[in-house]
């Protein structure tokens, strides 16, 4: 009785046949396969041995010649690129010897598959929980492989993508792309190589959002990264996370914990495509407040955060203003050492309260609230500070008031007091400033953490561009 044996030839160069398939190569009597692929092992292949090579779509014909073959006696090999058992023949040949109610021996060796081989010339970007992808509708229908590639993407899963593109098949590739944007950052990385192992081969590294389909065919592996893969010296790692483990030991759990945090929470934002600076402020928001309400209505003017840091690097911005002590405190004094910049709240001055009983003297005048009353002091002493509310609009509301009339020139405002009374209201005012740089938490949430948490994004936006907060914890 004679026997089939599935052999998985590798992706086309010789040095990646293993010796187990080039042993049964030599000693078949029969080796059925697709016309291209014998070019790669006829040196290995017997004068007397018969073979049947076919053309594309002619996988059940194939397999039905091993199985007359192997009737007949022989020892049948079947080669497919790659691994054999990843659509390749393996499956089939199992199926119709069920089929055909078989007793022939089958059996079957791996290969190196071409997303192995295509890692391998990219660097190391399968270092962690993958998946892979077929965009071939021919066996598949479209929509199955659309709920794939959401559950690929939506699970950060590394993934690799076969069968990308034909004459065909032109606009599929697209809409992964366009899924993958709606869960992945624009900047993940993309890898992708053409003719893995072969003469023509051809590597290429990008991001997701600069990835162009129309440079991919048939013969091309796609590699598309996670939410930790990153791009060293022109080659695509995916972390396993021993460096996290080592940073842990280092007494790194904090920051360590919030970079997680971070990447938990982009990975779950519904825009993938927001400016850096923005994204770097929300992530804080998010991350402060567990609310992903902040989407919807945190407000910053373009470039407000990237240009605040640029003048605390430069120097310009040397102080930070806030409506009260709560806010201070959760600026992060390791930040404000390192940069040379002073927080400051007017709240417990003692010339406050003389200004508070001076003005409730006058009866004609309206009360003055003590965040107003800091606030004119600030403005006095500092009128170019940074200035940050998180809880009195009334102290937001006497700031627009002092810029009206040319007393105030803050470098930004970073507009976040909570409540129900002139909330609204007071954040509204501070819109029509356009040449200073604002951060508004529009409606009525806001709060003394989302206005500390703010100014940190600041603070540490050099990080931003690495996504790893809490450097000064």
């Amino acid at each position: 009785m004679g026997k089939i044996i599935v052999a998985g030839i590798g992706p086309g160069s010789p040095q990646d046949i293993t010796p187990a398939v080039l042993e049964v190569v030599r000693e078949a009597d029969a080796i059925v396969g697709y016309q291209y692929y014998f070019q790669f092992i006829q040196p290995y292949v017997r004068e007397d041995c018969q073979c049947i090579d076919t053309g594309m779509k002619k996988e059940r014909q194939r397999a039905e010649q091993a199985f007359e073959l192997a009737e007949q006696g022989k020892t049948v090999v079947v080669i497919s690129s790659g691994d054999a058992g990843i659509y390749g023949m393996t499956p089939l040949i199992y199926e119709m010897r069920r089929e055909r109610g078989s007793d022939i021996q089958v059996s079957s060796l791996p290969g190196i598959s071409a997303f192995q081989k295509a890692a391998s010339l990219l660097g190391a970007p399968i270092g962690h929980d993958m998946c892979i992808i077929s965009l071939s509708d021919l066996m598949t229908p479209w929509e199955v492989i659309e709920k794939r590639i959401v559950a690929a993407a939506m699970g950060d899963f590394v993934t690799a993508i076969y069968n990308p593109k034909s004459h065909g098949r032109y606009w599929q590739l697209y809409r992964l792309q366009e899924l993958f944007l709606q869960h992945r950052a624009a900047d993940t990385p993309v890898g992708y190589v053409r003719q893995a192992g072969r003469e023509d081969q051809n590597v290429k590294v990008t991001t997701l959002s600069a990835f162009d389909p129309e440079d991919v065919d048939m013969f091309t592996v796609i590699l598309i990264g996670n939410s930790q893969s990153y791009v060293a010296d022109d080659k695509m790692i995916t972390p396993r996370g021993y460096y996290r483990d080592i940073a842990q030991d280092q007494g790194k759990v904090g920051q360590n914990i919030m970079i997680e945090s971070f990447r938990t929470i982009e990975g779950e934002l519904r825009r993938k495509d927001y400016p850096l600076d923005h994204k770097w402020a929300l992530l804080h928001a998010i991350h402060t407040t567990a609310d992903f309400d902040m989407e919807n209505i945190l407000y910053t003017d373009e470039g407000a955060v990237e240009t605040l840091y640029k003048k605390v690097r430069s120097g310009e911005l040397k102080t930070i203003v806030t409506d009260v002590t709560m806010v201070t405190s959760g600026i992060r004094k390791g930040a404000l050492q390192r940069l040379g910049i002073e927080a400051k709240c007017y709240l417990s001055d003692p010339r406050v309260a003389e200004m508070v009983n001076a003005q409730s003297l006058n009866l004609s005048i309206s009360q003055l609230t003590r965040t107003q009353a800091g606030i004119r002091l600030a403005v006095e002493e500092h009128p170019d500070a940074l200035f940050a509310f998180g809880n009195a609009p009334t102290a937001l509301m006497e700031l627009c008031d002092l810029i009206r009339k040319g007393k105030a020139r803050p470098a930004g405002i970073i507009a976040a007091p909570v409540g129900f009374v002139h909330v609204r209201e007071s954040k509204h005012m501070v819109k029509p400033f356009r040449d200073i740089p604002k951060i508004i938490v529009e409606g009525r949430k806001g709060g003394s953490n989302l206005a500390a948490t703010l100014c940190n994004a600041i603070l540490t936006f050099d990080d931003a561009e690495q996504l790893k907060p809490g450097r000064d914890l």
